[in-house]
């Protein structure tokens, strides 16, 4: 039975109060905006210190998990806001004390990689599309440039984050984006989770889940930063990028000017 709901999440606890469900309700987009964002980060803040707590499970409505950020609030006069707030969603999930895991169908682009990047787990369908195609645009996926390279080999990161290009769900297994390809990923997070966390003490699974992340987590917030800062500061001053971002919005094709 769901215990909150917003326009864009469906919030509830399963697995008698040991996994908390985050259903991301806004389809066939799903796309994370302002109001996704806060829903997702509030969520989380008022279930980091239940202690019957093992686990999150992060799904979605409809066909694709999410085509990505508001384009519209990447705007010059929106990003500052923007970023801030997707930023300190990616930190609290990649601090939150408890596995986060993923279940990913369809496209799974941008912000929405993002999301599902700062998770513990992921589980994959063979036709998911995910990608960060930020650079087809003009600009670069700040949290990603961060997530990409704790998650594989630093080459194939850069090989996404320059080119732009989607891969499906066996090749996000192989990089090691996915630890599963599945043809119900729902249904194989919640069979790894109770085969797992559901059975293991609460309070063990806290310091675990501290263990494996210590080094990662810190390297990553300290370079958010610094990425959010080239983002605002360098970045969202050149012709380009906004030139890109507008393009979109108007669907048209970019006039890049190099500059």
């Amino acid at each position: 039975m769901a215990e909150a709901t917003s326009n864009c999440l469906k919030v509830w606890k399963d697995r008698d109060g040991k996994l908390l469900r985050l259903r991301l309700s806004r389809p066939k987009a799903n796309i994370v905006d302002a109001e996704m964002i806060a829903a997702l980060t509030a969520a989380l803040a008022d279930a980091h210190e239940d202690s019957a707590l093992r686990g999150v499970l992060i799904d979605h409505e409809g066909p694709h998990f999410s085509f990505g950020a508001s384009v519209a609030e990447h705007m010059p006069d929106q990003c500052a806001d923007m970023l801030a707030s997707l930023h300190k969603l990616v930190i609290a999930m990649v601090d939150f004390p408890l596995p986060i895991l993923v279940a990913v169908r369809g496209q799974c682009l941008g912000g929405g990689l993002e999301v599902a990047l700062a998770g513990h787990m992921m589980f994959v369908s063979p036709d998911a599309k995910l990608g960060q195609p930020e650079i087809v645009l003009g600009v670069f996926a700040p949290a990603a440039s961060c997530l990409l390279p704790e998650r594989m080999p630093r080459v194939a990161a850069e090989d996404l984050l320059y080119s732009g290009r989607s891969i499906d769900g066996a090749e996000a297994a192989r990089l090691g984006i996915a630890n599963a390809v599945v043809d119900d990923p729902e249904t194989a997070a919640l069979a790894w989770f109770d085969n797992g966390p559901a059975k293991h003490s609460a309070a063990s699974l806290r310091f675990a889940v501290k263990a494996a992340r210590l080094g990662m987590n810190e390297r990553v917030k300290a370079k958010i930063a610094e990425v959010e800062a080239l983002y605002l500061n360098g970045l969202m001053a050149t012709h380009d990028a906004v030139e890109g971002l507008n393009a979109f919005l108007e669907k048209r094709p970019a006039l890049w000017e190099d500059r």
